[in-house]
């Protein structure tokens, strides 16, 4: 019946006919094997439950999901996975190694204890790694191999005390490692060996008690260092050998930290230096960081700026040193900073601030000296009247004093009414004179300078050497707060004219006095000349003043020598006299022993090669004498 049927429909259907409906057939046929791969997409694109999946993105976020353990089918194309704040707890090399495209992987704020060696093995292209907030205690040799690509890396905020030698050796492209907020105690000096890209690092909140600087010394490529909340008592020299490469360093929060010496920062090409909430109270040498350009010494206990303190700091360019209970900026203290355009000495005790601190050469916009017992008086005169003004910041400073201009700010306090209030008087020497009035060779000698103006002018003295002494000089030549010059012990040589320099904001005033030192006679100078000051602290040649010299004094004189040649020539006969007894004790044993010693032996007989020979001589004797 069927080829009856077929026979017909052949017989009377056309050709073109027969081949369209033979195409329609076809298509349908294709059509219906392809309906179930629309109704049941591809198993690679599913999403893993309670996650949410990024198509666009190739991203999981499985961020806060209550997850116990790594969920599964999770697409393997997937570049980006978040399982931060979940409750896994252990990683292993099973969990990711389908994931062979994955570029960031977050597991951050879990319950993670361990990490197993081989874990990333499979994940060649993974770029970040966060392992933030969890509960390491060891990265062992092997967690994070196979991570060649690894360019940051977080293990902040674990329980890690110590780092293994080589832990990182396969991370040469790593870049930024985060290793804040741990337990450790001891970096092994390998640590961070195979890092040569590494640029960052953190050091925060740990029970580190001196720098790692083994450790450190194998990241040749570092450019920022951050040492945060740390209780170092102390820099070493070369702390930071091998980082020649390093910018900026940062050390805040040391508590212990009181001084840094000047070895301890050499070797570096700081550009910004932050030595922040420490108790630092001198200012640290800094004339071996040319390239410095920002410098921070906050909040620390630092009472005074030295003079020279910035000489050859062409180009730093910010200064602050915010509440450090900062009382005087010495003149000079920041010549030699050509380039520096803000100061910032907010929170101080800074009483004045003299012109010679900012001279004309400096290119100073900002001077930040709020909060500040500012005394308005002449010496300040010069910067109220800058031109250009200065800019102050958000927090103009005040006057503290005098009364009239208590509280008022410096925008208040103009020309006029600042000439009102405020008196600024010449300084003048009242009187001089000199006590005793002739000095003697080795006694005390003081010259008295009396002086008045306002403010109260310092008193400098000029030698007849033409060098200065100031209140800063120490040794025999000194000055003290009064303006009195003290010798402690006069020399002949210091016989001469003094000028008495005095010195306020309004000018200066000088007066000379001479002084004459007696010398020593013959008898007593030869007592003086015995005398030997290479062991005095008060000692100080005039040739020399302003050195100190710790030693103490030994006088000698006629009875010390006298006893001392006494003693020597009673210890003399002394060895002598027990040398005599010596010789007449052996003198008369002498006859009582024998002196010679009579030795008799028999030689032994010798064998020949082939026969042996008999010794016909008889016994020997020899004769020994004894002394």
């Amino acid at each position: 019946m069927s080829s009856f049927l077929f026979f017909s429909f052949h017989l009377y259907t056309p050709p073109l006919l027969q081949v369209v409906m033979l195409f329609s057939l076809f298509s349908c046929a294709v059509g219906l094997s392809l309906l179930p791969l629309v109704l049941f997409p591809c198993p690679a694109q599913a999403c893993p439950a309670r996650c949410e999946c990024s198509v666009p993105t190739r991203s999981v976020l499985c961020h806060r999901k209550r997850l116990a353990q790594v969920p599964e089918g999770i697409p393997i194309e997937t570049r980006l996975l978040d399982l931060s704040k979940n409750r896994l707890r252990i990683v292993t090399p099973q969990n990711f190694s389908s994931l062979l495209m994955l570029e960031e992987l977050d597991l951050s704020n879990n319950l993670l204890s361990s990490v197993e060696p081989g874990s990333f093995r499979a994940q060649p292209r993974l770029r970040t790694l966060r392992l933030r907030a969890n509960q390491l205690t060891l990265l062992p040799r092997g967690a994070l191999a196979g991570l060649g690509e690894l360019t940051l890396l977080d293990v902040s905020q674990n329980r890690l005390v110590i780092l293994l030698d080589y832990g990182f050796e396969e991370q040469r492209r790593l870049r930024v490692l985060e290793l804040a907020d741990n337990e450790l105690v001891f970096i092994a000096p390998r640590a961070f060996s195979g890092l040569p890209a590494l640029r960052s690092l953190t050091l925060q909140r740990c029970n580190l008690s001196a720098v790692p600087g083994h450790a450190l010394a194998h990241l040749h490529g570092l450019t920022n260092l951050r040492l945060r909340e740390l209780d170092i008592a102390e820099l070493p020299p070369h702390a930071f050998k091998g980082l020649g490469r390093l910018r900026n360093l940062e050390i805040d929060r040391w508590p212990a930290l009181e001084g840094v010496p000047g070895p301890a920062l050499q070797g570096l090409n700081l550009s910004s230096l932050y030595i922040t909430h420490t108790n630092l109270s001198v200012a640290p040498a800094l004339s071996h960081l040319p390239y410095l350009t920002h410098l921070n010494l906050s909040y620390s206990r630092l009472r005074v700026l030295p003079s020279g303190w910035l000489r050859g700091m062409d180009r730093l360019e910010v200064v602050r040193v915010r509440q450090a209970q900062l009382e005087r900026v010495e003149p000079q203290a920041l010549q030699g900073a050509l380039s520096l355009r803000l100061l910032d000495l907010c929170q101080n005790r800074l009483k004045t601030l003299e012109r010679s601190v900012l001279p004309t050469s400096l290119v100073v916009q900002s001077l930040l000296i709020g909060q500040n017992p500012l005394v308005c008086d002449c010496r300040l005169h010069w910067l109220l009247q800058r031109t250009p003004p200065l800019l102050y910041g958000e927090v103009e400073p005040q006057c503290s004093a005098p009364t009239t201009l208590a509280g008022k700010s410096f925008s208040e306090v103009v020309k006029p009414r600042f000439f009102q209030y405020v008196v600024c008087t010449k300084p003048r020497v009242i009187s001089m004179s000199t006590y005793p009035a002739q000095a003697e060779e080795g006694q005390r000698a003081w010259l008295y300078c009396s002086s008045d103006g306002t403010p109260r002018p310092s008193i400098s003295w000029l030698t007849p050497h033409r060098r200065y002494i100031t209140t800063k000089s120490t040794g025999r030549v000194v000055v003290h707060v009064n303006g009195s010059l003290e010798f402690k012990m006069a020399e002949p040589q210091d016989s001469g004219i003094y000028i008495c320099v005095a010195s306020n904001p309004a000018g200066n005033a000088t007066l000379s006095i001479s002084m004459a030192v007696k010398s020593l006679g013959i008898r007593d100078g030869a007592l003086y000349a015995n005398r030997s000051f290479l062991f005095d602290p008060d000692y100080n040649s005039s040739q020399i003043n302003g050195t100190e010299r710790y030693t103490i004094r030994m006088v000698l004189d006629f009875t010390t020598i006298l006893v001392s040649t006494a003693m020597g020539c009673l210890s003399f006969l002394g060895v002598v006299l027990f040398c005599f007894l010596l010789l007449f004790a052996w003198s008369r044993g002498k006859g009582k022993h024998r002196g010679s010693v009579d030795i008799q032996y028999v030689p032994r007989k010798r064998k020949g090669a082939n026969s042996e020979l008999t010794e016909t001589s008889g016994p020997r004797r020899v004769n020994m004498k004894m002394i």
